[in-house]
């Protein structure tokens, strides 16, 4: 065999988003763009800030000398700019130093991930969770377990606290939240930081809190996202611009660990080195530089709620049950039927494409991903309807 087992097992397994995506591919080919309703990829759908253009160009004018190598961690005025930002989103008095400028949250993840687990530590997630978590915690020898939520996905710190053994190194949360949408209240991320004291007191050992925040701005109806550095000191938080910038494909994001976390320093130069290790090496220079200049902007995130509420309502005439995104771009609706797969599969024969709960880790469910074009939406919804008439 030319490649590992272990990666073979993987590819042969795959990830239910990118079969769907594939698959879409194929069915495109064969039916033409725009006879195909493709909801399986959360793609950024809206353009970036009108600011972005101004910036990037006005950057690359101004360049001059070599376009060299700087610190593991990011430009240091880079850095600052985001730290001075994030200090006042989020109440906390963070400089440069806390933050290390990584490609992506993915690589802010991994980089968390190498500075803190042992092999056989455990990392515990909400489930359903976004599903290269897995691949994530096993890249550093990890291990990932799940905690079940309650009916409307919102924390269930029993099932959390249940799932923590003297293995566990760290809890994993995403808020908002793929690929439900919600987003955890302020009573339930201080409920978590207080049982992550007791547990890290009880086992004599620090147990992270590790926030995994894309889709921060990408919220509905005026709803805040809490912070959690204000319920739990050990907490380091990583982020994206991919998002709520619609950069997807710069790979650019940041890390941020609390300012009084215990063993702050040592956590930060371990990030620092596998961020170089790894082969992060750096986070990408040139839109580094332009992030630093579009701190507090988004894209237009109403646009998004917008595409929400044509979706939901469609939904709701159709049959389906769901909890209403509070945030992010997915609604994951219950199937009609016990095997989510099966029902993808029903809704394929309609030309449309989402992706089964069970690959989340939710049975019983799928997700719809509505960051695409109004018309899509809408020429997919009779499609919809007719897939669960099928099973009413």
């Amino acid at each position: 065999m030319s490649i590992s087992k272990k990666v073979d097992a993987i590819i042969k397994k795959s990830s239910w988003i990118r079969k769907m995506f594939e698959e879409g591919m194929k069915l495109k080919s064969i039916y033409g763009e725009d006879n195909v309703f493709d909801f399986s990829l959360g793609n950024p759908s809206i353009d970036p800030p009108e600011k972005f253009k101004k910036v990037i160009t006005d950057i690359v004018s101004d360049m001059s000398g070599p376009h060299g190598y700087m610190p593991n961690t990011g430009y240091p005025s880079v850095r600052k700019a985001v730290a001075d930002y994030i200090s006042k989103e989020q109440n906390i008095d963070a400089d440069a130093n806390d933050i290390i400028m990584t490609c992506g949250a993915a690589g802010g993840l991994n980089i968390i991930f190498k500075a803190i687990l042992d092999s056989g530590d455990e990392v515990v997630t909400p489930a359903p969770y976004f599903v290269e978590y897995n691949f994530y915690t096993d890249n550093h020898g990890g291990v990932l377990k799940t905690a079940a939520t309650n009916e409307d996905f919102t924390l269930n710190t029993d099932a959390i606290a249940s799932a923590i053994t003297d293995k566990t190194k760290a809890v994993l949360i995403n808020s908002p939240h793929n690929p439900t949408g919600q987003v955890y209240s302020e009573a339930s991320l201080k409920e978590l930081g207080n049982l992550l004291k007791e547990k890290s007191a009880q086992y004599g050992k620090i147990i992270y809190l590790i926030s995994d925040e894309p889709y921060r701005k990408l919220v509905f109806n005026n709803i805040k996202v809490p912070s959690i550095f204000d319920f739990y000191k050990n907490s380091i938080m990583t982020t994206s611009y991919s998002k709520d910038l619609s950069l997807a494909g710069e790979r650019l994001g940041f890390t941020v660990i609390s300012p009084k976390a215990e063993l702050k320093e040592e956590v930060l130069s371990g990030m620092a080195l596998a961020n170089r290790i790894l082969g992060y090496v750096n986070a990408p220079s040139l839109i580094q530089l332009v992030a630093a200049r579009l701190q507090g902007e988004s894209a237009d995130i109403s646009e998004y709620e917008r595409k929400k509420v044509i979706f939901c309502e469609g939904l709701k005439k159709a049959g389906y049950e769901f909890i209403e995104p509070a945030g992010t771009f997915y609604i994951f609706p219950k199937s009609p039927i016990k095997d989510d797969a099966e029902f993808v599969s029903e809704l394929q024969k309609e030309k449309i494409l989402v992706v089964p709960g069970s690959g989340f880790g939710g049975p019983g469910y799928f997700r719809i991903a509505f960051c695409v074009s109004d018309k899509t939406i809408i020429n997919a919804l009779p499609g919809f309807e007719r897939a669960m008439k099928k099973y009413r």
